[in-house]
């Protein structure tokens, strides 16, 4: 066989080559620095308002305003570990692969045929955001990117769409006349 002419791996290669492949995840605009300048505000803060009740002789407000400051933190505890949280979006030509990984680390996956399925928006009708993105084949529907913002839902929609169009139309091939 000469060389550039198309052999049985490179067909299958070709199947299994993503068109899309996407990870989404959940938008976190506080970072660790940031939360420590937060939790240390609140931390000093709630100091000087002891402080100022303990001189005051209302002392018995003290341990609420320490209880205070640890709800605060427990609240960004739960918030960063729901960050762990998780969707694969993967497509080829043969098949849309969906992995939804919750923040515990339990994983579903769904498979989807490309020729079959097709991506159904809601949209708001006072704004026109895209409210959510559903994969639906028929008997079958999933909602995805369920925790992104509108407009990065409808971005990845787009996305979605036209990798699924490449998807039905299959793998292009090179004329030789």
């Amino acid at each position: 066989m000469t060389p550039g002419n198309p052999t049985v791996a490179d067909a299958s290669e070709t199947e299994s080559r993503p068109l899309l492949a996407a990870i989404l995840t959940p938008h976190r605009s506080l970072g660790w620095p940031g939360f420590i300048a937060v939790m240390a505000a609140v931390g000093v803060l709630n100091l000087i308002a002891a402080i100022m009740f303990a001189a005051m002789g209302a002392w018995p407000v003290v341990p609420f305003l320490g209880l205070d400051v640890l709800i605060i933190f427990l609240a960004f505890r739960a918030n960063y570990l729901h960050a762990r949280a998780y969707e694969e979006v993967i497509v080829t030509p043969t098949e849309i692969r969906i992995r939804k990984v919750t923040f515990h680390g339990r994983s579903r996956e769904w498979r989807f045929n490309p020729a079959w399925t097709r991506v159904t928006q809601v949209v708001d009708e006072d704004d026109g955001q895209v409210l959510s993105l559903t994969l639906d084949e028929g008997r079958r529907k999933l909602d995805i990117a369920t925790f992104l913002p509108p407009v990065e839902r409808e971005g990845f929609g787009k996305a979605l769409r036209i990798a699924l169009a490449e998807a039905r139309r299959g793998p292009t091939r090179t004329r030789f006349d």
